[in-house]
């Protein structure tokens, strides 16, 4: 997508006046550097919760002295020289303790997740390559929980279980913490990988926020979860407290009435439906092509009518969109939203900043926001990349982990949930702790492969060649999705995403994998988790995956690997023929590879 392309999309626009390019680009720094306090104008920015790279949890507080009452499990191994005490934010949810806690003092520590080496781990190499153009992510992200509800009965079991062992603190949001994991592989350079690294969160952030997203724990607004508190639904049934719920239930009823009672307002789109409608706008505006009949498939956004565009306006109260509204907005909704956000952001960023490659259209202002200096600005007020444009792009996947209990997610007993959001070639997977076999949460978007052939091909037909090594290709790219890649936008080169939900029942997994290509190209799924098993801690399963990757890898490519603690992990050696399934091939291409006749075959 051209500098020219983007002008010619924009409707009703004159060719603005030649500028320097020196000129345009102190405009562009001037803009983007924060002063006064002035916001940028482009959409109304919330306030949005930070994101931390630590975790809150309750020790005793005699912690760094071991407690003989304490039982032995993962708490216990919890970084105690690492960890500080946590105050509150203002207008944050209280630390509460959590329930059948033993009668002593607690102490609420904040413990960085990247020094919990039995819990996390993380590794990177650059490989061959010049630079390392991988990025990575691990903390909390503060976002309502999605867990999936558990009995009460098995509350009350996990929490006499966890009892002691570093129980999770809740979140400012008054859920218990979302834990966040994502991975970024770049290519062309580290710009959008590294805006990927430090933005996507507070785009996840503030879409749930502006979505009105509400949290899978509560079962009416404005009533403490029970989950949280397993003696409070046992106390509904006590004499004491019957009356409280009874005018609980009265005060609901009214409330019911009154709304009946009201006359019915003017038909007006929900907010989420008409900030996806905008967004889908605002594409086919500004980008064209394939985005001029995008619809992603969770969107509530309906096909538009043919006395409508919907890239001059959103539509007026009582046309179709509000007859085809959600009844409730969903996770899925809300990072699709978020990541194409970001991916627009980045590519409209890029647009507006010279181009080094072409120096006639550096000289010319590309649109009314680089005249007026005042670019759009990501969740965290910073700019977007470098003084120059940036024509590469990066893929992405993330992982977010939320439990219904304080309990944290990786102890054997926990209950959590697992959604997968995810871009590109970079991979994720589990490890099952019955049979030792790793279980993919994502498949690769290639041009090759059948859905994403079908896609590209419906809209955009003849897009896809085949170079002289026999690989499919769009526009030269290997991937069909990715964020950034603005020469290819125009061809169906998106970035939404493929989510995937699953349930993680006490135990059934055994740790989580998240690994950039150079990882997957090189190792099989089932390499990567036995050599996960032999290792004493994820830190080290992370280090060694990446190790045996850059040792036996034939390109030589970055390569990035996050291994995550789950419920099973002490018992990830048990299932099926534990690590030994791939040990002599293993050992067979460390042989291989270090035979000095080797790099003349390659």
């Amino acid at each position: 997508m051209s500098a020219r392309t983007l002008r010619a999309a924009a409707p009703g626009r004159r060719r603005p006046p030649r500028i320097p390019a020196q000129t345009a680009a102190m405009a562009l720094r001037d803009a983007t550097a924060p002063s006064g306090g002035q916001k940028a104008q482009c959409r109304n920015p919330i306030t949005r919760h930070g994101f931390h790279t630590y975790f809150v949890t309750h020790l005793p507080s005699s912690s760094l002295h071991p407690d003989s009452r304490s039982s032995a499990g993962p708490g216990h191994k919890l970084p105690r020289a690492a960890s500080t005490p946590h105050t509150p934010a203002p207008g944050s949810a209280p630390a509460v303790a959590p329930p059948n806690m033993p009668s002593r003092d607690l102490t609420v520590v904040r413990i960085p997740l990247r020094s919990a080496k039995h819990h996390f781990g993380a590794s990177v190499s650059r490989g061959q390559r010049v630079r390392n153009e991988d990025t990575h992510q691990a903390g909390t992200i503060s976002i309502p929980a999605f867990a999936k509800r558990v009995p009460v009965s098995l509350v009350r079991h996990q929490a006499a279980k966890t009892a002691g062992e570093g129980t999770s603190a809740d979140s400012a949001l008054g859920d218990p913490q979302v834990f966040y994991f994502g991975v970024f592989d770049g290519h062309g350079g580290s710009e959008c990988s590294e805006f990927l690294r430090d933005e996507l969160h507070g785009y996840i952030e503030e879409a749930a926020a502006e979505f009105g997203l509400k949290s899978s724990l509560k079962r009416d607004p404005g009533i403490p979860d029970s989950l949280r508190d397993p003696e409070s639904e046992s106390s509904q049934r006590d004499p004491a407290s019957s009356q409280h719920h009874a005018q609980d239930q009265q005060q609901r009823q009214q409330q019911q009435q009154q709304q009946q009672q009201q006359p019915e307002a003017a038909a007006e789109p929900c907010k989420a439906s008409r900030l996806e409608f905008e967004l889908l706008a605002e594409y086919k505006r500004t980008i064209g092509g394939y985005f001029r009949r995008f619809r992603p498939s969770c969107f509530s956004v309906p096909e538009a009518p043919s006395t409508h565009d919907p890239a001059s306006s959103p539509p007026s109260p009582g046309t179709s969109l509000t007859q085809r509204q959600p009844a409730h907005v969903t996770l899925d909704s809300v990072l699709t939203y978020a990541f194409l956000r970001a991916d627009l952001d980045f590519v409209t960023a890029q647009a507006r900043k010279p181009d080094p490659d072409d120096p006639v259209a550096s000289d010319v202002a590309l649109n009314q926001d680089e005249i007026l200096g005042s670019p759009h600005l990501p969740p965290s007020g910073h700019g977007i990349g470098g003084p120059v444009r940036f024509k590469g792009g990066s893929t992405a996947s993330v992982a977010l982990i939320s439990t219904p209990t304080p309990s944290p997610f990786w102890h054997p007993a926990a209950h959590s949930t697992l959604v997968v959001a995810h871009v590109g070639d970079t991979r994720i997977m589990l490890c099952e702790t019955a049979t030792g076999h790793p279980r993919p949460l994502t498949a690769d978007h290639y041009p090759s492969s059948p859905r994403e052939s079908r896609r590209l091909r419906r809209h955009v037909a003849g897009s896809v060649v085949t170079d002289s090594f026999g690989e499919e290709r769009i526009q030269g790219l290997a991937n069909s999705r990715s964020f950034g890649d603005m020469q290819s936008k125009r061809v169906g080169v998106s970035a939404e995403p493929d989510v995937t939900r699953i349930d993680l029942a006490p135990a059934e997994f055994s740790f989580l994998v998240l690994v950039s290509d150079g990882v997957s190209g090189t190792l099989s799924d089932q390499e990567i988790v036995d050599v996960v098993k032999e290792a004493a801690t994820p830190d080290e399963g992370a280090r060694k995956v990446v190790e045996y990757a850059t040792e036996v890898s034939g390109d030589g490519d970055n390569a990035t690997c996050l291994v995550v603690r789950l419920g099973g992990w002490e018992r990830r050696s048990e299932g099926g023929v534990g690590s030994l399934g791939t040990r002599e091939m293993r050992e067979m291409r460390r042989a291989e590879a270090g035979d000095p006749r080797r790099r003349g075959r390659l």
